[in-house]
């Protein structure tokens, strides 16, 4: 009657199911609805009726097939963590469906679907099962990326940002999108920043400006300021004016700074308290304003001129005495680096001083923001190494 040329699939309510079978007869492929289909097995194929009953198979930009979609495919094993590819597939029967139920990724997925299997298995009696259940699987090509599972998806979000970084420099540039399309700003922008300068710099570039835009609002703005700062002057100013204005006036300040200053590597978003606040409240003020820092390990405490007269840690806070003003705990021998402060230097006053943050003065006094210890060790860090810390 002819030969079994693909499988056209679908998502299903659990896992994507077959919908029907295409089969080649000459040079015509004709498609054969699975509720037609009376036989499924390895070895026989049997459908209702000849191949010209059926209607020819017209390609769409919706219909996705096994074959061509995701066998020899590169996919993202979201409970691994890594890119693999599709060797094999794992069809079984649900009730009246055939369900996609997992791929294989190991060499007996590979022998088994060349025909290689049995024989292999005669010279060397065990060879391993690399399989993948489709829930921990999302496909990278555009076709098949519509079959990909909620699991999948929510488990891809949960990542470490570094492992998806991993797995963005790891596929084909015409996939990445679907990758960040599947993530929220927040966690898109933080996979972003762990890239190299030159492959975050093309993401960005190549992306619809309002999504980037969307993602940079979400980033520590000294993040945006580096990703901004490595893009063409025209690109950069393009997603600033789409950026909420206040985002974007404390970017363009970070800017204005050379990016290997203290202005440069600092963040604007600090706790700042007064002095006659109790340590009870500041760490109300701290809660509430924690998720809009990044990372918080001391609250700085400035007079109405808004210079810094103490800094208090976090620890001191939390054993402290609720009902005590911050001044009675807060430090006063103060350490400080300006705006201007070179790396080396902010790395051992953190060092000599055992520090995590330290803050920055601007040219009149005024607190501008902190350098956080892990923003300048980075600097010295080689590309690969900062990656395995990340891992850590």
């Amino acid at each position: 009657m002819g030969k079994l040329w693909d499988v056209a699939i679908a998502p299903g309510d659990a896992l994507p199911i077959v919908t029907g079978l295409l089969l080649k007869q000459g040079k015509r492929v004709y498609t054969i609805p699975w509720q037609r289909v009376l036989l499924f097995n390895p070895l026989v194929v049997s459908v209702a009726g000849a191949a010209t009953d059926y209607l020819a198979y017209e390609a769409t930009s919706s219909s996705i097939l096994l074959r061509r979609d995701v066998l020899d495919k590169q996919i993202v094993d979201v409970n691994g963590a890594k890119v693999v590819r599709v060797n094999d597939v794992k069809l079984t029967p649900y009730e009246d469906l055939l369900c996609i139920f997992s791929v294989d990724i190991g060499f007996r997925g590979l022998l088994r679907r060349i025909g290689y299997e049995r024989l292999w298995l005669l010279v060397q009696k065990d060879i391993p099962q690399s399989e993948i259940g489709w829930q921990f699987v999302n496909p990278l090509e555009i076709n098949a990326a519509g079959l990909t599972l909620s699991m999948a998806r929510e488990q891809l979000a949960e990542m470490h940002p570094a492992d998806i970084a991993e797995i963005i420099a790891n596929i084909p540039r015409n996939t990445i999108q679907g990758v960040l399309n599947s993530l929220d700003h927040e966690t898109a922008g933080e996979a972003i920043h762990e890239l190299e300068p030159e492959l975050r710099s093309r993401i960005i570039s190549l992306m619809d400006s309002e999504h980037a835009s969307d993602i940079l609002e979400e980033m520590p703005p000294d993040e945006a300021a580096d990703i901004l700062g490595d893009l063409p002057e025209e690109k950069a100013q393009e997603l600033l004016r789409l950026m909420d204005r206040e985002e974007a006036e404390e970017i363009k300040e970070l800017m204005e700074h050379e990016e290997d200053t203290a202005g440069g590597l600092m963040n604007h978003e600090f706790v700042a308290i007064s002095s006659d606040t109790t340590v009870g409240s500041a760490l109300d003020e701290i809660k509430r304003q924690a998720e809009e820092i990044e990372t918080i390990y001391y609250a700085y405490i400035l007079d109405v001129a808004e210079r810094l007269v103490g800094v208090v840690s976090l620890r001191e806070l939390l054993i402290g005495n609720p009902d005590l003003p911050v001044s009675e705990i807060m430090t006063e021998q103060l350490k400080t680096v300006d705006v201007e402060a070179e790396p080396e230097d902010i790395l051992a006053l953190l060092a000599k001083y055992d520090l995590i943050a330290i803050p920055v003065l601007d040219e009149v006094g005024k607190m501008a923001g902190v350098v956080t210890i892990d923003d300048v060790v980075e600097l010295f860090l080689p590309y690969a190494l900062k990656r395995r810390r990340h891992h850590s």
